[in-house]
């Protein structure tokens, strides 16, 4: 029977090589004189990259099992098959009873030596037993064997295992965290547009956004949080043309005063469809706007800052932290951008536009309008430039819908053809857009208003902390704890039920927003997972015990099989963070948090902690679990809770 596993192909320990150097054609000085004195090419090393994770040999992820043992079985089939190239190793984790994890080379490497002269193996078992014959000694392994054709299942060792949980406990969660290949990256997420109130469509790309970033700067990796927001083009004629007519004082106007800023686009948007003359002066005020005339910036300007002050306080309550570098910052690059992929011979006139052609697309990109104006494109390739050239990134992620999947494919495809990406996928510098799905109502169709409006992100974040408190009052929560105390906990479980009922699903998939379920204290929800936290921390001030004397004094012992079983799992953390940071999957580190509550509460029902003869170790478990726990949280943007 051939175990249950699931298999990541580990790439070798050693440095990465250099390859071939790609030139990326900087501006001619003419266009920016700010870039005037920069080289005239940048080169880019472009780092071979099959995994995200290819790390010196100093870099060893201390926390990380799978490459622990991938290290030992990269010795060992070197010996079994010396001189043999391009064999790395396979290690999976085991989800059966033949061990923890299992080294899979054999049937593959079968396949590509048999036959050979002076091959003495009769198959993949014969391979397999050859591999773990040359297994290095290691503490960390307890037994070996070998199943099937050839699969080499490997127990570690309980001891090693307790040793390891104890010394994170001391030195800290961040020892297990990752050490990916690159230094710095890029993720674009949220984006809203200015005068346009945050909804529900904006949730997603905020989230899933502000986790990707969080996994990897807890990765050791530099991200820049882009808020790529819509602050340029022709509805900002509209908008200032009206805000002169409605407040001729206009530099004196603020939120009070417009009220409702959706209101206020809509208005606009109304009198541009119906009144002529308005409409001619509105397309008018965009080439007075475009081409610098004070006033119209001026008023540009506050549209911006009224719109951003109502972003801030959805990223306030969201707790998401972003740069802001919206469309109209790349604005002034653009003509210089296009003017270098031109002299490269990648823009072609076509039906009076000015377009790249993309092979295996039938319809081209359009990087200048047949009117001469700019589009998405002509911003979203310039970003790309500035981010490449000026921020030094070597990895960029777009978070949006999966509808501009073919937009960016296109961009990253034209990009290519310029030279400012390796040709080769798996080298960096490179770029990934992160696609989502919709999010739905209970009747199936995207999620809106009884009125078909879309749902104010606000409005949503408001009435899940509602439900939330509502929820605690009817536990009695009111007469035990203080205001405070009760208005902390019912934002802290409201906010985090809605992003962790989004984070946990995969995030191409569409998902049903349903209140009911994601505030249920039961199944895989927030509420289920912070109440859980909570009772790791209830246990542990029962107890009257010190956890910070108890990490130097005690010692944690994993004889029970449930024990055993939870530090396992506490264990594969660093390779779980890591595999959801090469995805772009956030719902993997979720369902790795889930797991790891029902493991816990597995061992805490079988294994007496406070007042048994194993409670020092037993307390330690739950301190690690509880500090595990809190990670998880923090990356997945929720806020724990100490008391339930």
């Amino acid at each position: 029977m051939i175990p249950s596993c699931l298999t990541l192909q580990l790439t070798p320990f050693f440095p990465s090589p250099l390859l071939p150097v790609n030139r990326l054609s900087l501006l001619p000085s003419s266009t920016f004189p700010a870039f005037a004195a920069k080289s005239r090419r940048l080169a880019f090393a472009a780092t071979k990259a099959p995994s995200i994770s290819t790390m010196a040999a100093e870099q060893e992820n201390v926390g990380n099992l799978k490459r622990k043992l991938a290290k030992l079985f990269q010795l060992s089939l070197d010996a079994t098959v010396p001189g043999e190239p391009d064999i790395e190793p396979q290690v999976a984790a085991c989800t059966a009873k033949f061990g923890d994890y299992q080294c899979n080379n054999a049937m593959g490497l079968w396949s590509k030596i048999k036959g050979r002269p002076g091959i003495e193996f009769r198959g993949p078992p014969a391979v397999g037993q050859a591999i773990m014959k040359n297994l290095p000694q290691s503490e960390m392994i307890e037994s070996c064997s070998v199943a099937g054709p050839g699969f080499v299942n490997v127990v570690l060792s309980k001891n090693w295992m307790a040793q390891n949980i104890q010394k994170m406990l001391v030195d800290g969660i961040e020892t297990w965290a990752p050490k990916l290949s690159i230094k710095r990256a890029v993720v674009d997420f949220s984006s809203p547009n200015i005068a346009k109130e945050m909804h529900v469509g904006h949730l997603r790309s905020t989230i899933i956004g502000d986790t990707l970033a969080s996994m990897l700067e807890f990765s050791n990796v530099e991200v820049l949080r882009r808020n790529h927001v819509g602050d340029w083009g022709t509805q900002f004629g509209m908008l200032i043309e009206f805000l002169f007519e409605k407040f001729p004082n206009f530099e004196d106007v603020n939120e009070t005063a417009i009220g409702d800023l959706q209101a206020f686009y809509k208005e606009s948007k109304q009198r541009f469809d119906v009144d002529a003359e308005f409409k001619d002066r509105a397309q008018k005020a965009v080439v007075r706007l475009q081409s610098g005339e004070q006033m119209y910036r001026k008023a540009w300007a506050q549209i911006c800052e009224i719109s951003r002050r109502e972003f801030d306080q959805v990223y306030q309550r969201l707790g998401v932290h972003l740069e802001e570098k919206g469309e109209s910052f790349y604005n002034p690059h653009i003509p210089g951008v296009i003017e270098a992929l031109t002299n490269q011979g990648l823009v072609e006139e076509s039906k009076g536009a000015r377009v790249i052609f993309i092979e295996g697309i039938n319809i081209p990109l359009i990087v200048v309008k047949s009117d001469g104006g700019y589009n998405y494109a002509s911003t979203d390739m310039t970003a790309l430039w500035y981010r490449l050239n000026e921020e030094k990134a070597e990895w960029i992620i777009y978070v949006t819908d999966v509808g501009q999947q073919q937009h960016f494919d296109m961009v990253f495809k034209a990009a290519k053809r310029a030279g400012w990406f390796p040709a080769d996928d798996r080298q960096y510098p490179k770029a990934s857009h992160v696609g989502f799905g919709l999010v739905l109502g209970e009747d199936g169709k995207r999620f809106r208003t009884r009125s078909s409006e879309v749902v104010r992100l606000a409005d949503l974040l408001d009435e899940a902390k509602t439900r939330s408190k509502a929820a605690l009052i009817e536990r009695g929560k009111a007469a035990e704890w203080t205001e405070e105390e009760l208005e902390q906990t019912a934002e802290a479980v409201g906010y985090g039920a809605v992003k962790y009922a989004d984070l946990k699903n995969n995030r191409l998939t569409n998902y049903t927003f349903d209140f009911d379920q994601m505030l249920n204290d039961k199944g895989n929800t927030a509420v289920y997972l912070l109440y859980a936290h909570a009772r790791i921390c209830s246990i542990i001030r029962k107890s009257g015990k010190d956890t910070e004397e108890l990490k130097k004094t005690g010692k944690i012992v994993l004889d029970h099989a449930d024990e055993r079983v939870l530090g396992l799992h506490l264990l594969q953390f660093a390779e779980v963070v890591e595999e959801a940071c090469s995805n772009l999957l956030p719902n993997v580190l979720c369902e790795y948090l889930y797991n790891l509550s029902e493991n816990f509460t597995r061992f805490y029902s079988n294994c007496q902690v406070v007042g048994s003869a194993e409670e020092t170790s037993r307390l330690l478990l739950c301190e690690a679990t509880a500090v595990v726990m809190r990670k998880c949280f923090f990356l997945l943007g929720i806020k724990p809770v100490y008391k339930i």
